[in-house]
């Protein structure tokens, strides 16, 4: 299996010099993105593929449910290294409807380690019982927790000290929140935009 990906590779890597001769050469030369995208690591979710742009052009950031918890090490990393030296003007949320993460946090299933990663999204079912429990049919239920946990995660960025930090210096950089839908492949923009 491993020898068709490697293969993929090999004729991926063929058609982008035969459209683009100096496409790796540039590639190579530079990482100057203006966007970065926080999203989950769900396969059904390529980013790059998604906005319709090449590699160079969109830092991404991936990890199960698109959580940017302020006490993850690795989101910090991505985090500080887009705004600080990248400078990207842009950083996106993007959940998806549909989301394992999503469904995995609220349905009393216990899997281990993952659940202590989910528990952002419990709270954010236990802030919002209310509402999410008067939606009946289950599956709108849990796409409104994936929207609601975008927002919670757009605020959590926009309050990261790094964020702050731009701000405070002038740096031209919005936080944006969207929803990704598996079925037809287009993102909605959540209008949860933060700028400094």
């Amino acid at each position: 299996m491993l020898d068709r990906l490697k293969a993929n590779n090999r004729a991926w890597a063929t058609r982008k010099v035969a459209a683009d001769a100096g496409f790796f050469k540039r590639l190579e030369g530079q990482q100057a993105p203006e966007y970065l995208w926080i999203g989950c690591a769900d396969s059904r979710v390529p980013a790059n593929e998604i906005v319709d742009l090449d590699p160079g052009e969109l830092f991404v950031h991936r990890n199960v449910a698109n959580l940017a918890p302020p006490q993850d090490a690795n989101y910090l990393s991505v985090l500080q290294f887009a705004v600080d030296v990248i400078k990207v003007k842009h950083i996106i949320v993007v959940g998806h409807y549909g989301c394992g993460g999503i469904a995995a946090a609220v349905d009393g299933k216990r899997r281990g380690l993952v659940d202590h990663w989910l528990h952002p999204i419990r709270e954010t079912f236990a802030d919002n019982r209310d509402e999410l429990e008067a939606i009946t049919d289950e599956r709108g239920r849990l796409n409104r927790l994936c929207e609601l946990n975008v927002m919670r995660q757009v605020r959590n960025v926009a309050s990261d000290v790094f964020v702050h930090d731009a701000w405070a210096r002038g740096q031209a950089l919005k936080v944006h929140g969207w929803v990704y839908t598996l079925g037809n492949g287009l993102v909605t923009d959540l209008n949860v935009t933060v700028g400094g």
